[in-house]
């Protein structure tokens, strides 16, 4: 089925749970593998010069990668999908349609890679990155210049959650003569849609939710602009970072039951959440689901849900901090998120090492941050295991 065609009786588009399991697939015609097969295969007999069945050469188009990447297009609202070896390899090859000279406007608070990629390679070809609170729309304003060709964001941000209003956001971009992109990594299509929104493109890292197993690296871009798909599609064939057939088989996989796992991130983290908001050891919780998050009120108009990420502060010192993050035994102390296990990390000494320490602290982002990548297992253990660990963390 790699179309879900709608209901021709009252045209009714199918919902995301169908499109999840369906959409971009379709029974193998050899043998009716109802799994799309992993083609291990580098290149495809033609009939003639230049005539063949699509397939050429498996860096320009691959059957499994077709098929993954129709699945994200379709879930994501767009027209077309591009799939990539990593996240951060599909965020590069947005950044590499655009010239020296150009300027892209960021968020101040967004994936340490990213922060990498952009101001320690880009930056050397004579790209400009600005970094912003993108919850303040005045400020972003205020950001712009006459070189300004993207807007960078991620909603909710990494780590602290921030929440951005993608409509205001798009409007703003598009006055101005920009484009804007969405990490969507955080919350997944299942709970929110930029494009719907008005972004131009979304980028993910497929690693994180829409793959939920913590068994493969893999990044995507999802758009319906042509001009920007056939760059990125320039990009994805001439520099060649993309995934391998099984990385796409388990993405596949794993977006059958994105739905159903989101939901319990959520139910999850919300308890969580509300837990360590009440806890006498806990001084700041971030979780856009609380109804004390600045941004509380905006996710609640673009998301159908809030989520599987929490950060949130300890009271003490730094090394506290680290006493308690190494104590826990449900959560495991690791990078990357978005898997069905529960992870739990320090972002000034993981996963955003390697931003500057003032500029992280510009931004809010404190050494005491502890960040929560909420798992599916039981709400119970997971609240034991939190309290068990910052007891352990008292002992010095």
């Amino acid at each position: 089925m790699s179309k879900v065609p709608s209901d021709p009786k009252t045209s009714r588009e199918p919902g995301f749970a169908t499109l999840a399991v369906h959409a971009g697939q379709s029974p193998d015609p050899a043998t009716g593998a109802i799994m799309t097969p992993v083609y291990l295969t580098s290149t495809y007999v033609q009939e003639w010069p230049d005539r063949h069945k699509g397939f050429d050469y498996s860096r320009t188009v691959h059957p499994t990668r077709q098929a993954l990447e129709r699945n994200l297009a379709a879930l994501e609202g767009a027209a077309h999908g591009l799939c990539f070896s990593s996240g951060m390899a599909a965020a590069s090859a947005v950044i590499e349609t655009l010239s020296s000279g150009d300027a892209v406007l960021c968020g101040n608070d967004l994936y340490g890679g990213t922060y990498r990629a952009f101001t320690k390679v880009f930056a050397r070809f004579g790209m400009k990155f600005s970094f912003v609170d993108m919850s303040d729309l005045a400020a972003v304003e205020a950001a712009f210049v006459p070189e300004t060709k993207l807007v960078w964001v991620e909603t909710p941000s990494n780590p602290l959650l921030k929440i951005a209003d993608l409509r205001a956001l798009a409007k703003l971009a598009h006055a101005k003569g920009a484009k804007l992109v969405v990490d969507n990594t955080f919350a997944s299509p299942a709970l929110q849609r930029p494009l719907s929104l008005g972004a131009d493109a979304v980028v993910h890292s497929t690693t994180k939710y829409l793959g939920g197993h913590s068994d493969v690296i893999g990044g995507a871009v999802l758009t319906s602009d042509e001009q920007l798909f056939k760059d990125c599609k320039f990009v994805q064939n001439s520099l060649g970072a993309v995934p391998g057939p099984l990385d796409c088989f388990l993405v596949l996989r794993g977006t059958k039951t994105l739905p159903l796992r989101l939901e319990r991130h959520c139910r999850n983290a919300a308890a969580v959440a509300k837990h360590l908001l009440a806890h006498p050891e806990v001084t700041k919780v971030h979780y856009p689901g609380l109804p004390t998050h600045p941004g509380h009120e905006i996710a609640k108009g673009q998301m159908s849900g809030f989520g599987g990420m929490i950060s949130f502060e300890l009271k003490g010192d730094l090394e506290r901090a680290k006493r308690m993050i190494s104590s826990c035994g449900v959560f495991s102390l690791a990078e990357s998120l978005g898997g069905v296990e529960s992870l739990i990390g320090h972002p000034a000494s993981m996963t955003h090492g390697a931003i500057p320490r003032e500029e992280r602290l510009k931004a809010g982002l404190v050494d005491g941050l502890i960040r929560l990548s909420v798992g599916v297992e039981d709400e119970a253990d997971l609240i034991a295991d939190l309290d068990a660990a910052i007891v352990k963390s008292l002992k010095a």
